[in-house]
């Protein structure tokens, strides 16, 4: 059997893992260019794994999100929230100083 056939067994964190390490090796260079090739190759393939399970992660708790949902409002609170009812305080703005805003 061809090794992309067989069923990936490996956590989240040891893939990454293996990509950390790929990164790490073309990071630190001195690799002939084939060799540096097949390390992104690699590395891609496992950056492309990382991704599709993390966006499988995503819409499972998307749907866990979507079935434990009110259905009415309960106690107080809305079910359509407005953009309105969130403030937004930048990355780069301490949350203390969007409140000294004059």
């Amino acid at each position: 059997m061809a090794k992309d056939a067989q069923p990936t067994t490996e956590s989240f964190e040891d893939v990454y893992g293996r990509l950390q390490a790929k990164v790490e090796l073309l990071e630190k260079g001195g690799l002939p260019l084939d060799d540096a090739i097949a390390l992104y190759e690699e590395g891609m393939l496992l950056a492309r794994e990382c991704q599709e399970r993390l966006d499988a992660a995503e819409q499972k708790i998307t749907r866990l999100k979507e079935s434990f949902a009110p259905i009415g409002p309960a106690r107080g609170t809305a079910v359509n929230d407005s953009p309105d009812d969130y403030e937004y305080v930048g990355d780069d703005e301490p949350p203390e100083a969007a409140d000294d805003a004059p």
